[in-house]
C-alpha cells in the first residue's frame, strides 16, 4: 500500500504564493517540492570506502577563517552584518537583532576549526532566533539552551515540525512555524517583514525522524532592501521563484562549502560556481559566502570553496559585489549600494 500524499502548512500565516497547498507529504516526510529525497546508507559507504584524490592537499591544507573579537556588537544597538562562522550571522535590522544558525559549541562529529569571535555567555539582546533546519551544524542543543536562558524575550522562527524539537532543548521558547512561500506574523511594529522560503535539502537528526521536520530559507524584507539567506541547499529552481516573486536581492547569505564527493553532496549543498549562479539568478548586488571554514564536513580542503568563488568574482562573472569577512567583523550593510 502506497503512502498517502497529503499537503501542510501553518493556516495562522499569510501564503504569498498563489495556489500554493502547502508543503507536500509522502506519509510523515516532507518532500523537496514534489520530490522526495532520502539520502541513502549505501552512499555513505561508498564515501567511506572510496579515496578522496585530494587527500594529501586537504591534509596539508590548514587554511581557517581570520577571527575578530565582536563581543561588543550584542551590546550595541547599531545596525550590523556579523558573520559567527559556519552558517551563523548576527543580523540587526532598525536596532532588531536577529541570530541565524547558531553552533556556539563544539561536539565529538562538529569541532570548530577556529576560535570563536567571542564567548558563548556574549550572545544577549537577540530577539529573534531563525534556524533554518535542524541539522546539527545549523541547530544546536546546548547552544539553543544557552540562548534561550540568557535570551528571555526572543522568539523563535523556524520551519514546520520544529517546535516540537525544540521543546525539547527550550521548553518555554516561544515558536512560530512556517512552510514554505509564508509570512511569520511579527506584529504590527516590526520594522520589517521575514519569510520562509524553499530550499533543497532534507532532514535528520536521529535514526527514525528522516524528513519529519521541514527544512527551507529566510528572505528579511526591510522599508528599502531584500536580504536572502539560502540556508542549507543544492542548486535548484527555487532561486528563480524568489527572484520571480521578490525580484532583485539586495543581500545574499549564501553557502559555498561541502559539496564533494559530488555523488554524495550535490542533493544536500552547492559548489562556488552554483552559488554564483544561485546569487546572479537571485540578481543579488552583494554577496557574503557562509557554510564554509569552520567545520570539516566534507572531501574538499578548507580554503577551496572561497579561493574558487573569489575566481569567479575577480573573472566578472558574479554579478554582485563579494563580501569575505573575517569571522567576528561587522560589517554595516547599510552602506551597501
Amino acid at each position: 500500500m502506497s503512502a498517502s500524499i497529503h499537503y501542510r502548512r501553518n493556516e495562522a500565516l499569510r501564503t504569498i504564493r498563489p495556489g500554493y497547498l502547502g508543503n507536500k507529504l509522502i506519509g510523515a516526510e516532507y518532500c523537496n517540492g514534489d520530490t522526495l529525497y532520502e539520502p541513502q546508507l549505501s552512499t555513505l559507504l561508498r564515501w567511506q570506502l572510496t579515496a578522496n584524490p585530494q587527500k594529501e592537499e586537504k591534509k596539508r591544507d590548514t587554511w581557517a577563517p581570520r577571527v575578530v573579537p565582536c563581543a561588543e556588537a550584542f551590546f550595541s544597538t547599531d545596525d550590523m552584518l556579523v558573520w559567527l562562522g559556519h552558517s551563523c550571522f548576527l543580523l540587526r535590522i532598525a536596532g532588531v537583532s536577529l541570530l541565524l544558525d547558531p553552533v556556539l559549541f563544539s561536539s565529538v562529529a562538529l569541532r570548530h576549526r577556529h576560535a570563536l569571535p567571542c564567548q558563548p555567555t556574549d550572545v544577549r539582546n537577540i530577539d529573534y532566533l531563525l534556524l533554518s533546519h535542524g541539522h546539527r551544524d545549523h541547530m544546536d542543543e546546548q547552544t539553543i539552551k544557552l540562548l534561550a536562558t540568557q535570551n528571555p524575550q526572543m522568539k523563535a522562527l523556524s520551519a514546520l515540525g520544529t517546535a516540537a524539537l525544540l521543546r525539547g532543548m527550550a521548553p518555554t521558547l516561544p515558536v512560530q512555524e512556517a512552510g514554505w512561500w509564508q509570512q511569520f506574523d511579527l506584529g504590527p511594529a516590526a520594522p520589517f517583514e521575514i519569510y520562509f522560503l524553499p530550499a533543497d535539502h532534507w532532514h535528520r537528526r536521529w535514526v527514525f525522524d528522516l524528513n519529519k521536520v521541514l527544512w527551507g530559507s529566510f528572505l528579511i524584507k526591510t522599508e528599502d532592501r531584500v536580504i536572502y539567506f539560502a540556508g542549507d541547499t543544492s542548486y535548484a529552481d527555487h532561486f528563480e521563484q524568489i527572484e520571480q516573486t521578490f525580484g532583485p536581492i539586495d543581500i545574499a547569505l549564501m553557502p559555498i562549502g561541502a559539496y564533494k564527493p559530488p555523488f554524495m553532496m550535490h542533493q544536500s549543498h552547492q559548489n562556488p560556481h552554483e552559488a554564483a549562479k544561485a546569487a546572479n539568478v537571485l540578481r543579488a548586488g552583494h554577496v557574503v559566502p557562509m557554510h564554509h571554514g569552520t567545520f570539516d564536513l566534507s572531501d574538499e580542503p578548507a580554503s577551496e570553496p572561497l579561493r574558487l568563488l573569489t575566481e569567479v568574482a575577480a573573472g566578472g562573472l558574479l554579478r554582485g559585489e563579494l563580501h569575505a569577512p573575517a569571522v567576528g567583523e561587522v560589517l554595516d550593510w547599510t552602506k551597501w549600494e
